[in-house]
């Protein structure tokens, strides 16, 4: 749960939306949901990609409080 409101908050921190994301990731706007949602880990692939898009660790978005 914790991953999940850290996800969130760091989207609307960079002011995109989970449409915009989800098209700079290059999947269904519903998979990027799921992942945001925590009903799916996604790929690594994907994770990587938004370390870059939001300019935080994959390590510091698990740990943000």
């Amino acid at each position: 749960q914790k991953l999940r409101e850290n996800l969130k908050n760091a989207r609307k921190a960079a002011g995109l939306t989970q449409q915009q994301v989800a098209e700079r990731l290059g999947i269904k706007l519903r998979t990027y949901q799921d992942i945001e949602y925590g009903k799916t880990l996604g790929k690594i692939t994907h994770w990587d990609l938004l370390e870059d898009l939001l300019g935080i660790p994959q390590r510091k978005l698990r740990e943000m409080s």
